[in-house]
């Protein structure tokens, strides 16, 4: 099966019941300068999805904001079927929501940098989570 590297309307975390569950019952980790909210659950229809934000308090200018998320999106929809792949070989569904916490515009460089190493922290929890379907 080909790799799809995709980031559709079912790939995105929009349901505002799993974002808050995310946020007050999930986990996290900071990979300067994002900071990763990640949590297990059932809610969601396909075995990942993922939310993006940056901070208006930080970025006053909407055009800044939403440069940050397209460069994020675009470096995880290039690198997430090895996440996915893991998620689906253990059974499992993942909701992760990513915000940008520094303070300058990055460049696509940075970010596909440490989008690379938000993947591999992703995958090895994957891997030492107990599978639900073995």
């Amino acid at each position: 099966m080909p790799k799809k590297f995709t980031l559709g309307k079912q790939d995105r975390l929009k349901r505002r019941k799993v974002i808050e569950q995310l946020f007050s019952e999930g986990r996290s980790f900071v990979v300067f300068p994002c900071r990763v909210s990640y949590s297990a659950t059932n809610l969601i229809e396909t075995a990942l999805q993922t939310g993006f934000g940056a901070s208006s308090r930080q970025f006053r200018k909407a055009v800044h904001r939403n440069r940050i998320k397209r460069l994020l999106r675009e470096s995880w929809r290039l690198q997430k079927n090895e996440l996915q792949a893991a998620l689906q070989q253990r059974g499992m569904k993942m909701a992760v929501f990513i915000v940008y916490i520094g303070k300058e515009l990055p460049n696509y460089a940075l970010v596909n940098e440490k989008i690379t190493v938000i993947l591999n922290r992703l995958i090895s929890i994957v891997h030492e989570a107990p599978a639900e379907n073995p």
